[in-house]
């Protein structure tokens, strides 16, 4: 992240998510927010020609993915609140909607949003622009990783460690070093049985083709020049055996198949996510 602005790559999100409204149906993230949080003029010329605006190859695994993974957490979320998960946290939540869009009742679901101070003072503006209310249930919990640890920026926002809670972590780990993200996820491991986390990660550059190395080299230099390089990539065997060592009880890694028949099978546009990621869900 550069200094004093917000994330590049929260905003490219925010846009995939406001495309998936307006080019892809049936929708598998219904958002109708999508399209007010990114602001009035970007808005606007996505409107203008959406097809245009997502004429890149790639975009539309791209859009998929980001669909399917938000997707992904909030039906685990979901399955959590059956089990009396009351807590949602949202690590680098960026422009995230779902707190403007909870379909659980007022008090049911607490959320918390992690994030840069940057990134979401960025957040609230947009909210203002929009015309959106900041909900009763969202409690912003800045953290700046450089100064705090997650388990001090959640305890100050009200976060209760005792309790059992649902955490979404979509589209940051290749940001983190490998150290960063054994540590958030022991954190989470840590909390009482029931929690869960959901998130997703790059695959490793010597699993991939070369066809599919050309395709990482692409998009991480895109990001990279974005002043927001990759750092860590994953095997997803020894992932699975990292994440059970600290002490999670279930795992299940779901591959581009995996994720493409959950939610993409029988589409007549033929929307699929590409080869290069997985979503990985983890429960204690």
């Amino acid at each position: 992240m550069q200094e004093n602005r917000p994330s590049e790559t929260a905003l490219r999100v925010a846009l995939r998510r406001a495309a998936h409204q307006l080019l892809d149906h049936p929708k598998v993230l219904d958002d109708p927010v999508a399209l007010r949080i990114i602001g009035r003029t970007r808005a606007s010329l996505l409107l203008a020609d959406p097809a245009k605006h997502e004429s890149h190859p790639l975009f539309s695994y791209l859009r998929a993915f980001v669909a399917a993974r938000s997707r992904c957490s909030e039906d685990e979320l979901a399955l959590g609140v059956a089990r009396g998960v009351r807590q949602y946290v949202i690590l680098g939540a960026g422009l995230d909607t779902f707190a403007e869009r909870n379909p659980h009742p007022p008090g049911t679901v607490r959320v918390f949003e992690v994030d840069h101070p940057w990134t979401q003072e960025w957040k609230r503006s947009c909210l203002e622009e929009a015309g959106l209310a900041i909900p009763g249930d969202l409690t912003f919990a800045p953290v700046d990783f450089e100064t705090q640890t997650l388990a001090q920026g959640l305890r100050l926002a009200g976060f209760d460690p005792s309790a059992r809670a649902v955490f979404s972590w979509l589209g940051v780990t290749e940001y983190l070093t490998g150290e960063a993200v054994t540590a958030t996820l022991g954190f989470i491991a840590s909390l009482p049985e029931g929690s869960a986390v959901v998130f997703d990660y790059m695959l490793s550059p010597s699993l991939l083709s070369p066809r599919q190395k050309r395709i990482f080299d692409g998009i991480a230099q895109r990001t990279a020049a974005a002043g927001e390089p990759w750092r860590s990539t994953y095997d997803p065997a020894r992932l699975k055996d990292e994440i059970l060592s600290l002490g999670f009880g279930h795992v299940e890694d779901l591959g581009p198949g995996d994720i493409n028949a959950r939610y993409f099978a029988g589409r007549a546009d033929g929307l699929k996510v590409g080869t290069l990621s997985h979503l990985a869900i983890a429960r204690v």
